[in-house]
């Protein structure tokens, strides 16, 4: 998907959850958030070409900086996010510059997606399609994430979890295996 397919869909996504265009656009800091983040990694990912990848680069910078402090979200042009993503909530969500979030992701506020770990084992998580981040949670570490999967709030996932698990705790713990359908 180019960028402004992409930018489609997140917006399709926030529509679907009800809003009108002046009312996401205008007044949905979570869609400001990705907006920029897909712009921003648009210029990370294609332009080459040094003068102008460092004029664009700083631009995004102070772009990503200002979002992040006007919404409390942080998401680096480098992260690699699929398509159709949904911030539900804004405020305090910290995304790591190498973490990858797949298509069609919902994450609420507090959310922290972080790198963990020691040695060998000290990485970022890599999360699966159709997931659903709840409040507060944290995902670190050298971790994979499956597909269909809802991580309860305040929920500490530092271990790997399979496919449609529904995982709760601190530290994290497989509750049931109906997956993520109904919450994205």
């Amino acid at each position: 998907m180019n960028v402004f397919q992409l930018i489609k869909s997140d917006y399709r996504k926030y529509k679907n959850y009800g809003g009108s265009f002046f009312g996401i656009v205008f007044f949905t800091q979570g869609f400001w958030a990705v907006f920029q983040y897909r712009i921003a990694h648009f210029i990370f990912e294609k332009i080459k070409w040094q003068p102008f990848r460092f004029l664009f680069t700083f631009m995004a910078l102070i772009g990503q900086k200002t979002i992040e402090i006007i919404t409390g979200i942080s998401i680096p042009a480098s992260a690699k996010i699929g398509h159709s993503f949904y911030i539900g909530h804004f405020g305090g969500i910290i995304i790591n510059a190498y973490a990858v979030i797949g298509n069609n992701c919902n994450i609420s506020q507090g959310v922290t997606i972080g790198v963990s770990g020691r040695g060998t084992n000290r990485g970022v998580p890599v999360i699966g399609n159709e997931v659903y981040i709840g409040a507060n949670a944290v995902v670190s570490g050298k971790i994979a994430i499956g597909n269909r999967v809802v991580i309860g709030a305040c929920s500490l996932v530092n271990t790997p979890i399979e496919d449609n698990s529904v995982v709760l705790g601190v530290p994290a713990i497989v509750i049931s295996k109906n997956g993520s359908k109904g919450y994205i």
